[in-house]
């Protein structure tokens, strides 16, 4: 039987295996971050008939090469060029996330981890961040809290766990009562508000540890003098005097047996300097307060708390001590109007210190490193875990799974269990895109126009091969 037959066979297969992988490259080309296939080929074995002598110097004759028959073809390997980004895809969606680099998402369906690049996500019923299309939970590390206070200290990188970011305690912020405040503006020396009864009035609103609301009453006089004892008005200087506490209703708190309005915060007489504009002495009685950033409003020692206004020990108070910046008050001139406020929280970058009440879930968004933050209505945002990637030394000796998925094997190099964070290796996330595919067909059609001539060549070996050995039957007749 010819030979040419069967490497004609071989050829046939070989180019129909070609074909195959150019038919799931093209197949796949609006698949989300399909990675493509190419195929190589290899001659399959050859027969020797004739080994290769050397040359011999005695004859004088010279060396000859080996006649070899070669026998076919083979494939000789399928690479997946699974480090080629592709292109990115719009989606708008927040929890469709493409990564850029050469990292992938570690998925887990309960027993084994597997990896993706399909970052096509949502939140499932029970809260856990999932692969849209078969509910493998994706996985990351948890936040790293502090044992007594709970407050979150960052993540905790370990063995990589199913981020579970819609838990009923995620979906909330706690409350905090206000510790710190301050006061800005002007003071006008001629606003006629200083000078009547009830003095200029400035408002704080503030918390208590349950997230309610509360507004404190300042009244800021004048210093009227002493006409009786020949004692001048001095124009610059006040009294500033804490005169009710109003829950959000507008009621007024009640105090404690034994406790005054004077007992929370004693009244103040401050003196602005007259070339400055700026405060130059408080007085608190008959001390003098050189720090103007730490005047006390003695919430928390009066025990008031909303709930039993009549018992001065009571447990359950709701109030912190409230720290008053006054270092921003001045006195200049501003046409008689007077335009001091107050804010709660420090005057800095952060308002810290400000309180806040309880905080419903409005968003959800996630970070370049993978980090996920959930956002509240009541200002605040809060870590809820970081996304984990997994990174192979060889990432084309992955084993394909359905559904977009790869499994780690021996020539890959193995999963440690805990991943990288993505950053590591110059890559990053972003949301609202997914990755595309990265076939190309124009390179596809191409490879098919080859693939068909080459199984055509191979055809026709068959048939002539089959001419040939219908010659050598017809010598019988």
């Amino acid at each position: 039987m010819m030979r040419s037959l069967f490497s004609g066979v071989s050829g046939l297969k070989t180019h129909q295996t070609r074909m195959d992988v150019i038919g799931n490259n093209i197949a796949n080309v609006n698949t989300v971050a399909y990675k493509y296939s190419s195929m190589t080929f290899a001659s399959l074995m050859s027969q020797t008939t004739q080994r290769a002598s050397g040359a011999n110097a005695t004859t004088g004759t010279g060396g000859v090469n080996a006649r070899q028959i070669g026998l076919g073809v083979k494939t000789s390997a399928i690479n997946i060029n699974i480090t080629a980004q592709g292109a990115s895809q719009s989606t708008g969606n927040p929890f469709d996330i493409m990564i850029t680099g050469e990292n992938f998402f570690v998925v887990s369906d309960g027993k084994q981890n597997y990896f993706t690049r399909d970052g096509s996500f949502y939140v499932d019923g029970a809260g856990n961040l999932a692969m849209t299309s078969i509910g493998y939970n994706v996985m990351g590390w948890q936040v790293d809290t502090d044992p007594v206070t709970g407050d979150v200290r960052g993540i905790k990188k370990d063995t990589v766990s199913a981020l579970r970011i819609m838990s009923s305690a995620n979906m909330t912020y706690p409350p905090e009562a206000t510790s710190d405040a301050y006061m800005s503006g002007i003071i006008d020396l001629n606003d006629t508000d200083v000078t009547a009864t009830g003095g200029k009035v400035v408002n704080l609103n503030f918390y208590d540890a349950l997230g309610y609301t509360y507004t404190a009453k300042f009244a800021f006089k004048q210093d009227p003098g002493d006409p009786a004892n020949n004692v001048p008005a001095d124009k610059y200087k006040y009294t500033m005097s804490l005169t009710e506490i109003q829950d959000s209703k507008g009621n007024k708190v009640e105090l404690p047996q034994g406790v005054d309005w004077n007992t929370l915060m004693p009244d103040k007489t401050i003196t602005f300097d007259q070339k400055t504009g700026k405060i130059k002495e408080l007085v608190d009685g008959t001390n003098t307060i050189t720090d103007l950033t730490k005047m006390q409003i003695n919430l928390a020692f009066a025990q008031i708390s909303g709930v039993d206004n009549n018992t001065p020990a009571n447990p359950t108070g709701n109030f912190r001590d409230i720290t008053m910046d006054l270092s921003q008050l001045t006195t200049f001139d501003n046409k008689g109007t007077s335009t001091a406020g107050a804010t709660n929280g420090k005057d800095d970058q952060y308002n810290s210190g400000s309180g806040r009440r309880v905080g419903a879930m409005i968003g959800v968004a996630i970070q370049q490193n993978g980090e996920i933050y959930a956002s509240y209505d009541n200002g605040m945002t809060k870590l809820l875990g970081q996304i984990a990637t997994a990174r192979f030394p060889n990432a084309s000796g992955l084993e394909k799974q359905a559904d977009n998925l790869y499994s780690a094997t021996m020539n890959s190099g193995s999963f440690d269990g805990i991943g990288v964070d993505i950053t590591a290796d110059g890559g990053y996330m972003s949301t609202g895109q997914l990755e595309m595919s990265n076939v190309d067909l124009s390179s596809e059609f191409t490879e098919m126009i080859t693939t068909q001539r080459g199984f055509q060549a191979n055809s026709r070996i068959i048939t002539v091969s089959d001419t040939l050995l219908e010659e050598l039957t017809n010598l019988k007749r």
